[in-house]
């Protein structure tokens, strides 16, 4: 590690960290080794920031988060095994002192309210200059928030002419929704139950509830309403 950097404690304390200038200690989650290594090699130079492990999945981002606890997490949304937003939504649960700033190729503005609903700090494309991406740590680590202005302008477009998406699954709660994405997202009950910690049995109370409240009664219907309101991420078939 660089001059002055320590492994820090747990709990919120990144933004003391970063204004005293101690070191940011950062995981990389992306599933393409060439795009961790630039990453890397953009971030290491700098001493206030330390590249302390990486992931090429969704489900193994979550665990390197419990085995090396980094203040950022560098997520790429577009992942096998377990996507970015899933795993970020995870985190949230689980490790709310870890701040996520996702990743991707793609502006996925029609996703907006799933990406601020996450739990995410931060929002970039690919296409951002080193300078950015290493801005976005920084403002993250003090506990600010950093999303692509780009992104942002994108969004507005959208849900401007889009109103009814502003706020998808309106009548369900929280949990509902995180159900519900599971369920478009082809989880089982028992897949969705250890997503979420709890029993399958509460998972399929939990779908009664949400096709009584949506008055849909597939899981065929659940998975079109999740996709239309943008709350599940469908693969992008474009290069990266």
């Amino acid at each position: 590690m660089g001059p002055g950097c320590s492994r820090p404690g747990p709990g919120l304390q990144a933004s003391r960290r970063a204004r005293r200038g101690r070191c940011l200690r950062v995981l990389l989650a992306d599933d393409h080794p060439v795009v961790r290594w630039g990453l890397s090699c953009c971030l290491t130079a700098n001493a206030d920031i330390h590249v302390i492990g990486e992931a090429a999945d969704g489900r193994e981002a979550l665990r390197k988060v419990e085995e090396l606890s980094p203040d950022v997490v560098l997520m790429d949304i577009d992942m096998p095994q377990l996507n970015g937003l899933s795993a970020t939504e995870i985190l949230r649960r689980k490790k709310p002192e870890v701040m996520v700033i996702l990743l991707s190729m793609h502006p996925y503005a029609e996703h907006m309210a799933r990406i601020v609903h996450s739990g995410a700090r931060g929002f970039l494309l690919k296409d951002a200059r080193p300078e950015e991406i290493l801005a976005a740590i920084r403002k993250v680590g003090a506990g600010e928030t950093c999303f692509s202005p780009d992104l942002a302008r994108e969004a507005l477009r959208h849900f401007a002419y889009n109103p009814a998406s502003d706020f998808p699954g309106k009548a369900l709660s929280y949990r509902e929704r995180e159900v519900l994405i599971g369920i478009a997202e082809g989880l089982s009950n028992k897949q969705l139950a250890l997503r979420l910690g709890i029993s399958a049995r509460t998972i399929e109370t939990h779908r009664g509830h949400i096709m009584q409240k949506l008055n849909i009664r597939s899981v065929a219907g659940l998975t079109r309403f999740a996709v239309a309101r943008g709350l599940v991420i469908l693969e992008q078939k474009s290069p990266r």
